[in-house]
């Protein structure tokens, strides 16, 4: 394990944290913690100290307990991850939708079953894949599908054009990126979508939620939103959602391209597609680094006394592959009966209000892949994948595939 020196004397020497941005393979880190000290100081990307929880039982503590604040860890002069890239005040963006009223319509237009989603979400798997067939071997699986069909999903949740996408698109590179200092191209970017967005509020064409939003400017019980507000929560729930949906889909992809046996489960027994998506949510690694938290007072984690003020970060692949929560932990077993138990969608307060939708459009978006492409697999040894570094998602910088 990669070392620094440590400030403090009543703790050993600390580690350097993310371990590995590899997602083919889980850092050998993650088990050697969870068994000797599942609460264990590390050095963050931004050079601040931080308790690193690698146990279920612990990390499902940290996440459930409201001493533990997503919220505080955008405050000035905390202990940081790494650099913030959005604006301090967007970092609880759904406790700020749900503070400024809007949850209703939020969850709302997350409903995989709204009127014309799942039906939106298989034309253009559908789509996607006539166009790779029609181009022919090989193809960047992630460039040329799972990101399109994420984004095009969440153009279409928010009722904006096709045609936007691009354009949101390109910041996504930079706003979710983890660095040790201020990135300047981030604000320069936030800027830019905003005013996109604010423009799309004034597009008659505009529906689904931004339509909405936009219709709430003429009720008096909405006097309080500014444009800017109401713009925020379309561009966040574009990236965020993009993302988070793309990111895992690319993920499950890797791993039943390096796991031919589950693979050829889930393409031979599509009825077993959902159940495999659960258990794909908890094997695979798109979660880069972990979800922070910062102690708001005294708390005893284990055998650790965390201190007010101190960041702590729940290590979700240490929780998902824990053997005391899921037996045989990296055996894929759809038939688990606690799959649904993994951390993949975070926890308590901020558990992620779009796990309906996470599910539907990864299950829908493999049952097309597997059907139409029953012969797909990796173009290149899966040693030769160029991983992305310094990001909140792990994912491979090109997918190449072969049918």
């Amino acid at each position: 394990m990669t070392t620094a020196p440590d400030t403090r004397t009543d703790h050993p020497p600390l580690l350097d944290f993310p371990f590995s941005w590899d997602g083919t393979r889980v850092p050998a880190e993650v088990a050697e913690l969870r068994a000797a000290s599942p609460v264990r100081r590390v050095r963050t990307i931004a050079g601040d100290e931080a308790w690193l929880v690698s146990s279920y039982e612990l990390c499902a503590q940290v996440l459930k307990d409201d001493r533990f604040s997503l919220k505080d860890t955008s405050a000035p002069g905390v202990p940081r991850q790494y650099a913030l890239t959005i604006p301090p005040e967007v970092v609880n963006n759904m406790g700020n939708i749900t503070g400024a009223g809007l949850r209703r319509a939020v969850m709302k237009a997350l409903n995989p079953k709204a009127p014309g989603l799942m039906e939106y979400l298989r034309t253009e798997a559908h789509r996607l894949v006539d166009t790779l067939v029609a181009e022919g071997p090989t193809a960047d699986l992630r460039g040329a599908f799972c990101e399109p069909y994420s984004a095009g999903m969440h153009c279409h949740i928010l009722g904006i054009p096709q045609g936007e996408a691009p354009a949101f698109l390109r910041s996504l590179d930079i706003a979710f990126m983890n660095s040790p200092c201020p990135v300047t191209g981030a604000r320069i970017n936030w800027d830019r979508d905003i005013a996109r967005m604010t423009a799309l509020l004034d597009d008659p064409a505009t529906h689904g939620l931004v339509g909405e939003l936009a219709a709430l400017r003429d009720d008096p019980d909405y006097a309080h939103l500014t444009d800017e507000m109401l713009a925020t929560v379309g561009v966040t729930l574009f990236g965020a959602g993009t993302i988070s949906t793309s990111g895992f889909l690319a993920m499950a992809l890797v791993y039943l391209l390096t796991h031919p046996i589950a693979r050829d489960l889930l393409r031979d027994r599509p009825d077993l597609i959902g159940p495999g998506v659960e258990e794909l949510l908890r094997v695979n690694l798109s979660i880069g680094d972990a979800l922070p938290r910062l102690a708001l007072e005294d708390v005893r984690l284990g055998d650790t006394d965390v201190r007010a003020g101190e960041l702590v970060l729940v290590l979700v692949e240490g929780a998902n592959l824990d053997p005391e929560k899921f037996p045989d932990p990296h055996r894929f077993d759809v038939h688990r009966d606690n799959t649904a138990d993994h951390l993949s969608f975070g926890g308590g307060a901020h558990y992620c209000p779009a796990t309906a939708l996470g599910r539907t459009h990864a299950r829908i978006a493999l049952e097309v892949l597997l059907d139409r492409l029953p012969d797909l697999a990796l173009a290149v040894p899966a040693g030769q994948l160029v991983w992305r570094t310094g990001f909140m998602k792990r994912i491979p910088e090109r997918l190449p595939v072969t049918w």
